[in-house]
């Protein structure tokens, strides 16, 4: 087949290396151009340096490469964590159509930072969705999905980790049976009256209350946690006093605790104990001023958290 990928980031490296040791022929990559003197590892440079053929990630928002598709007889369009809107002409042209690898479960969790909603929320399980692109984001036929366990110790890094993982094993999926015809691939409709659709927004405008419990507290900063990597919710914030500063590591203690919540208690290590409505939490690392540190070299006992 003739096959054009759309892809971005760590997952849309793994499919450009599946695709190359694949038996179809790769059109081109469109990815994002690596900025000037940039010689880092990216989609574009790393195509770049295989002998690919690169197009600008801009030109699917132009139905004018449908036109480019159609005279190139490609067969079908991937899309791989490219975050670009495409244009509906753009995904009728290929000749099995388009498809895209969504890192949730659909229809419920559709649109953006789906890991970290997942985790926030205090799901025990999440998944990935290949399906068949419409104009409508993430809304078209599934055609795989694959599901694995949340651990009470997984982070949004670790999530996104399982996500690519599974993913890219549907994507290589789909592409062998849809080596052998049209209509093997399954497409099944979703039920759009569970879908859920996440943009932008962040949880709470970010900041956590220490009046909630433990769990939804040590979640959403596991939702947040793409360490050493950066977030796009950032990470949770706190104040102490008039000094704002981020929760990066956290856990659960199970210690029942009798103080108010936000109250600082004892240093365990590097870290030091926060008291939520429940029980205690552990917090281990911070980021005050744009520097990460051990929760112990900022906060101690007797210390009371804004929220």
């Amino acid at each position: 087949m003739n096959v054009v990928l759309v892809g971005g980031e760590s997952a849309g490296l793994e499919m450009l290396r599946r695709l190359r040791s694949s038996p179809h022929r790769l059109i081109a990559i469109i990815a994002e151009p690596s900025p000037p003197g940039f010689a880092g590892v990216s989609v574009w440079n790393v195509a770049q340096h295989l002998g690919c053929e690169t197009w600008p990630a801009e030109l699917v928002k132009s139905a004018g490469l449908a036109e480019q598709l159609r005279s190139r007889n490609v067969d079908i369009l991937l899309n791989v964590y490219s975050l670009y809107r495409i244009h509906e002409v753009v995904l009728a042209a290929p000749r099995l159509g388009a498809f895209n690898l969504h890192p949730g479960p659909l229809p419920r969790y559709a649109g953006l930072n789906s890991v970290s909603w997942a985790i926030f929320r205090g799901e025990n399980t999440h998944g990935v969705t290949v399906h068949k692109m419409s104009p409508e984001v993430d809304a078209g036929p599934v055609v795989y999905q694959s599901f694995f366990p949340i651990g009470a110790a997984d982070t949004a890094l670790s999530v996104g980790l399982k996500c690519v993982q599974e993913g890219i094993s549907l994507m290589s999926r789909l592409l062998q049976v849809a080596g052998e015809g049209e209509v093997d691939i399954p497409l099944v409709p979703q039920d759009l009256t569970k879908r859920e659709c996440f943009g932008r927004e962040v949880p709470e405008q970010g900041q956590i209350s220490w009046s909630w419990p433990a769990r939804k507290v040590v979640d959403f900063v596991r939702a947040c946690d793409y360490f050493p990597f950066s977030s796009p919710w950032g990470h949770p914030r706190t104040r102490l006093g008039a000094q704002e500063f981020a929760l990066v590591k956290a856990s659960r203690t199970g210690i029942p605790c009798q103080v108010p919540p936000g109250k600082v208690g004892d240093s365990v290590g590097s870290g030091v104990y926060v008291a939520c409505q429940d029980e205690w939490i552990l917090a281990s690392k911070l980021r005050v001023d744009h520097k990460y540190l051990p929760a112990g070299e900022f906060l101690s006992s007797g210390d009371d958290l804004a929220g």
